[in-house]
């Protein structure tokens, strides 16, 4: 059964948790249609959950969203990866990490008392993202040979594969978290499709509306491997 429009079927919720990227945008531009649907459901009474893997705490993702002209009245709160993987992080302190990721998840570390090192002295591997936009998973190879040598352990903040950016693909941070498992590396993750972050989600709600049966409350995601699964 396809279900063409959610108000067909919103009456059945009480809460949404609803994927960010690729369902309310894709990167460069909001969906008008979401930020509807989204809007008149809790207008109607319902939660709104935004869920997103981004790899960084919380708290500047609605100034992105309002840059991209996504109303607030759309959601009540969101739920990041960053969010859910920052327990796990900050019981490592103070390391030392192996930081692999861009300058602009600086805020996924700020505050977690976390020392950085290189390889050779790492206790771990802490990963938001790969270095560059324009790189490879196939770049990391031998720094996971070497981390997999010292049975590194490896905090993922996302576990996306891939994402779209408008019209392109950039690789993610679960692409090198899944090449790190091929060759018997240990991964943790704590967003989609993960407990954590769903568990995050739940006590949100719980703050919003009080206890909420999970058969009330609707996912809705573009992914199979992490908005379809992690519903389960």
């Amino acid at each position: 059964m396809i279900i063409e429009r959610f108000k067909t079927i919103a009456d059945r919720y009480d809460a949404l948790f609803c994927d960010v990227w690729g369902v309310i945008h894709n990167g460069r531009r909001i969906y008008p249609g979401a930020a509807e649907a989204l809007s008149t459901f809790r207008n109607n009474g319902g939660v709104v959950i935004l869920l997103t893997n981004i790899p960084k705490p919380r708290g500047p993702i609605p100034e992105q969203l309002d840059r991209l002209g996504f109303p607030r009245n759309a959601y009540d709160v969101i739920v990041t990866s960053g969010d859910a993987i920052r327990s796990a992080l900050g019981a490592r302190a103070p390391g030392p990490m192996y930081k692999i990721g861009p300058a602009r998840d600086a805020a996924l570390w700020d505050g977690l008392g976390l020392k950085q090192a290189g390889m050779e002295h790492a206790r771990f591997i802490g990963i938001s993202g790969l270095n560059e936009d324009d790189e490879t998973p196939e770049a990391y190879g031998e720094v996971l040979q070497a981390a997999r040598a010292r049975n590194l352990d490896m905090l993922c903040a996302n576990p996306d594969i891939v994402v779209r950016v408008g019209d392109q693909l950039m690789w993610c941070a679960g692409a090198i978290a899944r090449d790190y498992e091929k060759i018997g590396g240990r991964v943790v993750m704590a967003g989609k499709p993960h407990a954590p972050i769903y568990e995050l989600a739940f006590r949100e709600l719980m703050g919003l509306r009080g206890l909420v049966e999970r058969s009330r409350v609707l996912c809705i995601g573009d992914g199979l491997g992490t908005d379809v699964a992690g519903r389960q």
